[in-house]
């Protein structure tokens, strides 16, 4: 901009003839130049790290600077969440799943959880994926950044995934190995497990997402078709019936989480302190309640049932679950923390919860 005053407190000789010529000439050049480097330091050298690349012509410059002049103010972002909707048809719909799992210590376990993830059938594009890795001191930020970087960057752009995300965040909760799942430790133990599913959720769940699958790091055999299977149930909350890997393929429950209250354990439940949790698997305290591990495995592995209780190790969600306020109670609700926590609030807000007792997947056994 040239200016058209001068400013009151800027004193200047009176020029006259060719001299008042040559200076304004000299005057207009000067201002040409030092415009042309100012502009070019600013606009068109956007090779930093704010960018990643130069400019190299004058339409470009102009493109940038339409694109950039709102930079301090712009459009609101509008989203109508009326149309994002949960369908057994997820599929064909094009509806976006979250894969969401926290780590802890986890190195050994990656190589076949993101072999597994990638044979899903589910397009891979409509597919993100989350960690939230947690005092943790082996490779396993490593490892997540190194396969990120594989899934993301596929030179077959059908084969490369939505997003992957990873997280960090400490609780400086440290267990023993061989304390993992020891009766008395369980109550702390879920209360922080169930801090971290929320940190995860909050952080990565998108206005985008239709369901939320909630995965372990070592579970280790499903089907390719999970994903459209547990969709095509379309029901708020689904599990499959999840068992424990053995060499001789010998049937061993695992997922104790996943269960129906009974009319013994209702009654029990109400000469309880409000403050107890109650867990499943142990001896030291029996439920009487139904665990789905116990429930019969011949009927077609899509038929539902009604569950009260769910686990995490393959929890598939309707994301406007989620949204609505359901989370994993790290405090006592109903007597439970965590996964079952969760299950109880989704029940409390009118959510169906089912589990489908013939579908079978496998968990590594732990140390």
């Amino acid at each position: 901009m040239i200016l058209t005053e001068k400013p009151s407190n800027i004193y200047t000789a009176p020029l006259r003839g060719n001299r008042r010529m040559i200076v304004f000439i000299l005057a207009i050049v000067s201002f040409l130049v030092l415009s042309f480097f100012t502009f070019s330091r600013s606009s068109l050298n956007l090779g930093g790290p704010s960018c990643g690349r130069t400019i190299r012509t004058l339409s470009e410059a102009v493109a940038l600077s339409s694109s950039t002049s709102n930079s301090h103010g712009g459009q609101a972002k509008f989203i109508n969440l009326n149309d994002l909707d949960a369908t057994a048809n997820a599929k064909d719909e094009q509806e976006h799943v979250l894969i969401l799992t926290p780590l802890k210590n986890a190195e050994a376990y990656l190589p076949k959880y993101f072999e597994l993830i990638d044979r899903l059938s589910y397009p891979k594009d409509l597919i993100t994926v989350a960690f939230l890795v947690s005092d943790t001191d082996d490779k396993t930020v490593e490892i997540l950044k190194r396969k990120a970087d594989e899934f993301l960057n596929r030179q077959n752009p059908s084969q490369r995934y939505h997003e992957i995300a990873i997280y960090e965040k400490d609780f400086n909760f440290q267990l023993p190995e061989d304390k993992r799942h020891t009766f008395e430790l369980q109550p702390l133990r879920r209360s922080f497990m169930a801090r971290s599913r929320n940190y995860l959720l909050t952080a990565a769940l998108r206005e985008y997402h239709s369901w939320v699958l909630w995965l372990d790091v070592d579970v280790v055999n499903y089907p390719e078709s999970i994903l459209e299977d547990l969709q095509s149930v379309n029901v708020d909350v689904v599990v499959p019936n999840c068992l424990l890997q053995t060499e001789d393929n010998s049937f061993w429950g695992y997922d104790k989480n996943n269960w129906q209250e009974t009319d013994k354990s209702i009654e029990m439940q109400k000469d309880l302190d409000p403050d107890y949790v109650l867990l499943e698997g142990y001896f030291e305290f029996l439920t009487s309640r139904y665990l789905m591990v116990d429930m019969p495995t011949h009927n077609d592995r899509l038929e539902k049932v009604p569950l009260d209780g769910v686990g995490a190790t393959f929890t598939l969600v309707k994301a406007q679950v989620h949204r609505e306020g359901a989370n994993f109670p790290p405090y006592v609700f109903q007597h439970q923390v965590e996964t079952e926590g969760f299950a109880k609030m989704a029940k409390a807000m009118g959510f169906g919860v089912y589990g489908l007792p013939g579908y079978l997947i496998h968990h590594i056994k732990n140390s």
